[in-house]
């Protein structure tokens, strides 16, 4: 028997295969959740290399790995940006399971493309990162903790923001603002919703792997690699984290 059996748990932005969304997805179906896994429908020519040598699937290749787990899972292509589409999400997600116990936001629009001084920022691309995060993050919770509010029936939310919230960055406005931002919605909604038995947490992970098979696709690219080796020898371990909890290095003593 699981910790999490006869659970279900929501987890955005799950579709790529390196990625924090994906391994949380398969170790809640490891614990014994059913998992709705939701992503934006990206399109097969944007796959970076890995993704198309391994015949990934996006959503589909996810649910594959949380259906390999003996759990149930319900892939939808959700822009969480669009209350329509998050509403959709959720009447799906009770049609298909009956109840909704755990949310896990993960979606962000990837860092890169945001990455620019103050001054060049173009006005559509800070909205396009805040539209994702940001009110993604407040569609997505809003949704749950209406229905597990009704049911009377507890529950958990689990935001994922970054160290980019607790500190700022050159060149990363957007992405500090929605960081922050998480951040501080994650503490209102736990003031506001403990008293129905809801926990709303804030996970703000460091940067996540730039190597092999545990680096993430916001760490793999040109303009992000030269910072990640930067925040590498500044972490206290001495290496990032890593997407998959099975690839980890050990750390060295001695």
């Amino acid at each position: 028997m699981g910790e999490l059996d006869g659970k279900v748990a929501i987890v955005t932005g799950a579709g790529r295969l390196r990625g924090i969304g994906r391994a949380t997805a398969v170790a809640l179906a490891g614990l014994g959740a059913d998992v709705v896994v939701t992503g934006t429908g990206r399109s097969p020519d944007s796959y970076p290399s890995d993704e198309r040598a391994a015949g990934w699937k996006d959503i589909e290749s996810t649910s594959e790995q949380v259906r390999a787990s003996g759990r149930r899972a319900l892939p939808l292509v959700v822009d969480v940006g669009d209350p329509g589409q998050v509403q959709a999400m959720m009447d799906e997600t009770i049609s298909e399971f009956g109840r909704v116990d755990i949310l896990v936001n993960n979606a962000a629009f990837a860092m890169q493309p945001a990455l620019a001084p103050a001054v060049d920022l173009a006005p559509e691309m800070f909205r396009k990162v805040m539209d994702v995060k940001v009110t993604g993050t407040y569609l997505c919770s809003q949704a749950a903790l209406r229905r597990m509010i009704d049911k009377d029936q507890g529950g958990k939310i689990i935001n994922i923001s970054s160290a980019a919230g607790k500190r700022g960055s050159p060149n990363l406005l957007a992405y500090n603002a929605a960081c922050f931002a998480v951040i501080g919605m994650t503490q209102c909604l736990a003031r506001e919703v403990g008293q129905y038995g809801i926990n709303v947490n804030c996970v703000c992970p460091g940067t996540t792997g730039r190597r092999g098979p545990t680096s993430t696709a916001g760490t793999r690219s040109g303009s992000v690699e030269r910072p990640a080796r930067r925040w590498e020898g500044t972490a206290p371990m001495r290496r990032l984290a890593a997407s998959s909890p099975t690839s980890a290095r050990r750390p060295r003593h001695g």
